[in-house]
Parts: C-alpha cells; sequence; structure tokens
C-alpha cells in the first residue's frame, strides 16, 4: 500500500522537474532575445524623471479650463508659473562595480518572462491536465491566451498609468533644500517588481473564471467575502513602503477581486436544477 501511495507522488514529481526544466530554457531563450532591447525598456522606465507625462499634459488642460473660465483664481495663484519651470534633467546614479550590467540581467529576464509567457502558461496547463476530464482539457488554448493576454494589460497598465504617478509623487517632493538622487537598483528593482505584481493581480479574473467553470468557487461563495477580500488587498498593499504604492496597489486589487465576483456569476458553473416526478 505504501508503495502504491509512493509511487504517484514521484511521478508527479518528474513531471513537475520536467515542466520546470522547460519553463527554464524559455526564459533563458527569453532573455537572450530580450537582451537586445534591454537599453531600450530602460529608457522607457527612465522617462517619468524628467517631469513630462501624461499627467503634465492633463494638468495643463485642467489649468487651461480654469484660465478660460475663473481667470481671478488662475492668477492669483500663478498656476502659469508651474510650467514655466525648465524640464530638469535628472539622471539614475549607480555606486557599486557591475551594478549596470546586472540590472541589465533584471530587465532582460523579466522582459523574456513576459515574452515567453504563453509558454509558461502551457507548462502550468500541461502540469494540471492528467486531472481534468477530455471536456476541460479543450479549454488550453483560451486559458493561455487569457492569461497571457491578462498579464500583459497589467504589466501595460502600471508601465503607462501607475508608474508615473508614483515617480511625479516622489518628484513632487524636491524643493530648494531636497534634491532626488536615485539609485539605478533600487529605482529598477521597484519597478520590476511592481510589473510583476500588476501583471498577477490581473490574473485574478482568469483564475477565478477557471474556478468557477469547474465548480471550485461559485458567485454567493465570491460576494459573501467580499470584506475578506478587501482586507486581504489592504494587507498584500501594506507590505509596500509608501501610501501612494499602497493605494494604487489595493485599488486595482479589489477591482480585479469585483469583476471576478461578477466573471463567476456569468460564466460559472451552473447548478443543476433536480427534475420533479410526476406521478
Amino acid at each position: 500500500m505504501a508503495d502504491e501511495k509512493v509511487l504517484p507522488f514521484i511521478e508527479h514529481l518528474v513531471e513537475l522537474r520536467k515542466r520546470i526544466i522547460i519553463s527554464f530554457v524559455a526564459v533563458v531563450i527569453g532573455m537572450g532575445i530580450s537582451w537586445n532591447f534591454s537599453n531600450t525598456l530602460l529608457n522607457f522606465v527612465e522617462k517619468p524623471l524628467t517631469g513630462k507625462t501624461y499627467l503634465t499634459d492633463l494638468k495643463k488642460q485642467v489649468y487651461n479650463e480654469v484660465k478660460e473660465r475663473y481667470p481671478s483664481i488662475y492668477n492669483r495663484y500663478k498656476l502659469d508659473d508651474e510650467f514655466k519651470a525648465p524640464v530638469r534633467e535628472r539622471v539614475l546614479n549607480y555606486s557599486a562595480p557591475l551594478e549596470p550590467f546586472f540590472i541589465q540581467c533584471k530587465i532582460s529576464i523579466i522582459a523574456g518572462l513576459i515574452l515567453v509567457l504563453p509558454v509558461l502558461f502551457h507548462q502550468v496547463w500541461l502540469f494540471v491536465a492528467p486531472g481534468l476530464t477530455g471536456r476541460e482539457r479543450r479549454m488550453v488554448i483560451p486559458f493561455v491566451t487569457a492569461s497571457t493576454v491578462s498579464f500583459c494589460i497589467g504589466a501595460t497598465f502600471f508601465l503607462i498609468v501607475i508608474w508615473p504617478v508614483i515617480i511625479n509623487f516622489s518628484l513632487s517632493y524636491e524643493s530648494q533644500g531636497l534634491q532626488s538622487w536615485f539609485n539605478l537598483s533600487a529605482y529598477i528593482n521597484f519597478c520590476l517588481r511592481l510589473i510583476l505584481v500588476f501583471g498577477l493581480i490581473f490574473e485574478l479574473p482568469v483564475l477565478a473564471l477557471l474556478l468557477a467553470r469547474f465548480g471550485l468557487v461559485n458567485y454567493q461563495l465570491l460576494a459573501r467575502n467580499r470584506k475578506y477580500a478587501l482586507l486581504a488587498s489592504a494587507i498584500i498593499a501594506a507590505f509596500h513602503a509608501d501610501l501612494i504604492t499602497m493605494f494604487v496597489i489595493m485599488v486595482p486589487l479589489y477591482l480585479m477581486y469585483e469583476i471576478s465576483v461578477w466573471i463567476a456569476l456569468l460564466f460559472g458553473k451552473k447548478k443543476m436544477v433536480p427534475e420533479t416526478v410526476t406521478g
């Protein structure tokens, strides 16, 4: 009896090792491809340091509306002075030998991982597929596609919308006696970590869809635990140092949970209605 229990466990470990090796090779290949444009990615991440982002254009539009509708307020608070300030040239600094090289490696690894996401999600599916029915196994293409697209949307949303907010908020503390001096490793590590966080946050609806289709969760269960989801979102966000980062993580995380609740309602496994026996 003991051998019968051990053998399946060993088979699962062998299968897991196979999937990990394939995933590792895929990430290495993706890293090699991403290495060629890692500097371009670094330049993109550095853009908010200039202080000119979509927030600047949005603020300018709002101020122009104030100028046209309420010129007295516009002149009283000298709102035009903010746009007269010259664009500052801020650069990242490093203090350790080979630090830029290791940062380039990190950027290439994360970019390579995102590049081969279809392979990684396919390996995850192949690992769990033996425990699924034939009908459930046919969901492999929707699963891989939805998971990859969701992660990419989350990462893109962070880089384009959230990242400029965080950096602009940080730069707002600059004054005559307080200047920014960003360290290369701290800056990039912070950004890469949040890219992964937002990518995983946007995977929640896909996970909820799968669990709901398999009948493991339902709308009633998810809706009933909203308060715990809000608490969990706050706890996860609390692991980040500053208040603004906590806020921009907590809000999308809980919104993804709300989307998951409605996905479970719309696409969840329907309960079978028992037939009434008529005499």
